[in-house]
């Protein structure tokens, strides 16, 4: 029992170093693939490929596969176009090579650390990574689309993230409902920011800016979720649970708003 037990730990550590080299080597493999072809579309196509465990059910199952997957789709889809934006601009092939490291480093930290939990904080802090980065690619990408696409893709955004927390409760029954609603909030905030497109420039990276919807809609998804489950355990929203989020929410979207329209440059 004792030599089943120790061949058990083995395979247990072997496959736990399986699984950190090949998350690793997949980000940095990412990054290598755009640094030496200047596109994202084969860093697409590696993305997908990863994803093949979606598939290898029978077919009735890959829209539920699917839609179980699509934050850690989006946050992957994300990290490749962080990547490829910040080999653009007119930054040295030093501080690209910075910028691309850090995005490897936090996305191992996301393969590694927060998407593999289960409990209900690491789902929220999944959903919010898929809001954040997620309207961030877009917006990186869409000023040069019609406005219809954008505004679908931050529904789907808006959708897959609503889902993913709201699945952790469970007797949630309108689940579907209730992400196809906060997708249709999303869509119309990403309508108007698609219009008056604001971008901040990052200390010390030139060549990436952060988009000012992606602030306002990670502070106000916050603000939603604390409502939301103040009112799922006391069947109404009590200004305790949600006090501090609503004041840091509005003092946030306001100053922004408010003081930091004129000086900032479109994403374009």
């Amino acid at each position: 029992m004792e030599f089943l037990k120790t061949i058990k730990k083995r395979r247990s550590l072997l496959s736990e170093v399986v699984y950190v080299g090949l998350n690793i080597g997949i980000a940095i493999l990412l990054m290598v693939t755009i640094r030496t072809t200047g596109s994202f579309l084969l860093a697409f196509a590696i993305v997908l490929v990863g994803k093949w465990r979606i598939f290898a059910v029978r077919p009735r199952f890959w829209f539920a596969n699917i839609q179980a997957n699509l934050v850690s789709i989006i946050v992957s889809i994300s990290f490749v176009v962080l990547l490829y934006v910040a080999s653009l601009g007119g930054a040295s092939s030093t501080q690209v090579f910075v910028v691309q490291s850090i995005l490897v480093i936090l996305d191992i930290i996301w393969l590694l650390f927060i998407k593999s939990q289960s409990k209900r904080v690491y789902i929220v802090a999944q959903a919010g990574t898929a809001l954040f980065v997620g309207v961030t690619s877009i917006f990186y990408l869409s000023y040069s689309w019609i406005a219809s696409i954008a505004v679908i893709l931050v529904w789907l955004v808006g959708y897959a993230t609503a889902r993913h927390v709201l699945g952790t409760y469970d007797d949630e029954s309108h689940t579907e409902f209730l992400s196809l609603v906060w997708g249709l909030m999303l869509a119309e905030i990403s309508w108007l920011a698609y219009h008056w497109t604001i971008a901040y420039r990052i200390p010390f990276v030139s060549n990436m800016m952060l988009p000012q919807v992606s602030v306002i809609v990670l502070c106000v998804g916050f603000l939603t979720y604390k409502s939301y489950d103040s009112y799922y355990h006391h069947q109404k929203i009590r200004m305790n649970d949600i006090f501090l989020p609503l004041i840091f929410t509005i003092a946030i979207v306001g100053v922004l708003i408010l003081f930091f329209n004129g000086v900032s440059t479109g994403v374009s």
